[in-house]
């Protein structure tokens, strides 16, 4: 379940980014505050910190919507992007950072970043808008597959291969009972995806 469930009105009715599926593209790029790279290279590596990894993964799964997001310093130092892949609408993925921990994230890696007005200042949304600049390509692997259901696909696949893993299983597979429904081509397709 994401964070928000409805999107909130801007300035802005349009917003940039393109779409594949369900999923989106959104990359800003920012100005570097003079002599900040270093600190904004230390904000970097203190979220990155292995250390660190499961209360990121906890995060990204309390906005539900993120696919994945990359940092990147460039331009000798003077210049910064953010790029990301979400499911649903830009405004729903913008507020659903405000309302979690990733919020302070981003308010410590764009605060090195001129004119960056706070992830909960009205005006951030606008400011994305103004900093962004759509892909000219984007394709997804799965763009009919959103973060929620590859996560419910997982879940499944792990719970499913508990069960092939049984000796029960494998009683039923041999069970001349169950021969017929064994035969289907649904019950072989889904055995032949296991064994994959």
């Amino acid at each position: 379940m994401t964070a928000t469930a409805h999107s909130s009105q801007s300035s802005h009715p349009e917003r940039p980014g393109r779409s594949d599926g369900v999923c989106s593209e959104f990359t800003v790029f920012t100005k570097i505050k003079p002599g900040e790279a270093d600190a904004l290279r230390d904000v970097l590596a203190e979220l990155s910190d292995a250390s660190d990894t499961e209360r990121v993964h906890a995060a990204v799964r309390q906005i539900g919507t993120l696919h994945d997001a990359r940092h990147v310093i460039f331009d000798n130092d003077t210049r910064f992007m953010f790029a990301s892949v979400f499911d649903g609408s830009w405004d729903a993925y913008i507020d659903d950072f405000a309302k979690t921990v990733v919020g302070e994230r981003f308010d410590k890696v764009f605060s090195h970043s001129e004119g960056f007005p706070g992830i909960k200042d009205p005006g951030v949304k606008d400011w994305f808008v103004a900093h962004q600049a759509p892909a000219g390509v984007f394709v997804s692997a799965y763009p009919d597959l959103t973060v929620q259901q590859i996560y419910k696909d997982h879940r499944v696949e792990e719970a499913f291969e508990e069960v092939l893993d049984t000796p029960e299983f494998r009683a039923v597979l041999d069970n001349p009972a169950n021969a017929e429904l064994v035969a289907t081509p649904a019950f072989q397709k889904l055995l032949e995806e296991a064994s994959a």
